[in-house]
């Protein structure tokens, strides 16, 4: 979950308070995968970024600026490993009408979902996993920080990075997502050069974003509208939450924001189009 603030660094510096519907201390580490997976088993991969020094796990913030006015919506489905208490109690970590609105708007997006997300709602899962307007990427199993100091967040230890990773892909395509994407988002947009190690050889981008929407328990729709439509330039990638309970203006926001950048000459893409137009290169 990432809160409301204009501009995020690499590292995630601190902004704010700790955002308590992405994570509770507690809970421990998640088990290890079964077994190994790779990234993408589609016979046609996905564009990727070329890995950095040493194979090291490369990044993608954005697309070219120069390529058209493109812009890429994401939506984190975040659900930490220890919530299932909270959902089994009545929260929703979803957020069907906001997959509703960008059906009924035809805006192709990028969901990065947590594995315990996909476990919690199968069906949903696959569901999007199914439909051609969506692409779903990894936002690790667990939604547990990959460095310290993540707001709040438990975190997973290095040794616990890659299976992390691995167990979102199996309990994606465990819900029905045949082809989920070789992208990573790291929880909490939080992440080191350890942790870009640590992932290295797993095949996988990872993704973060330029544009941050500010919806993570906004209760302003029109400051989160702004915000959006203040930071989109051509190539962003703008980051937002499918889950009711912490991002409940999100589905008014887009509903507000896709008509009018369309009307600014915008085209919507999924980050795997950005991805491709950067030829490899970050």
């Amino acid at each position: 979950m990432i809160p409301h603030v204009r501009r995020i660094t690499a590292v995630c510096a601190a902004l704010g308070a700790v955002l308590t519907a992405c994570g509770t201390a507690g809970g421990g580490r998640p088990a290890p995968a079964v077994s190994p997976v790779s990234a993408s088993p589609s016979a046609t991969r996905p564009p990727v970024l070329a890995p950095g020094p040493g194979g090291l796990t490369p990044v993608f913030e954005h697309g070219p600026r120069t390529r058209g006015k493109t812009v890429a919506l994401t939506f984190d489905a975040d659900m930490t490993a220890d919530q299932g208490p909270r959902a089994a109690s009545g929260e929703h970590f979803d957020n069907p009408g906001l997959i509703s609105a960008l059906r009924a708007l035809k805006v192709p997006a990028t969901v990065f979902m947590t594995g315990r997300w996909a476990d919690q709602y199968p069906a949903e899962a696959h569901d999007l996993g199914r439909d051609p307007r969506f692409e779903v990427a990894n936002h690790s199993w667990s939604h547990y920080a990959f460095t310290a100091d993540c707001y709040g967040l438990p975190t997973v230890d290095a040794d616990g990075m890659r299976a992390d990773v691995q167990r979102a892909y199996t309990s994606l395509r465990a819900a029905g997502v045949a082809h989920p994407m070789p992208y990573f988002r790291f929880p909490g947009g939080c992440y080191d050069q350890r942790a870009l190690r640590e992932l290295s050889g797993l095949g996988v981008t990872a993704v973060q974003w330029d544009v941050v929407s500010g919806d993570a328990f906004a209760t302003d729709a029109d400051a989160v509208t702004r915000q959006v439509l203040d930071g989109v330039k051509p190539g962003s990638v703008v980051v937002m939450h499918c889950t009711r309970s912490a991002a409940p203006t999100t589905e008014r926001v887009v509903r507000a924001v896709v008509p009018e950048l369309r009307r600014r000459g915008y085209r919507f893409v999924k980050v795997s189009e950005l991805i491709g137009q950067s030829g490899g290169h970050r």
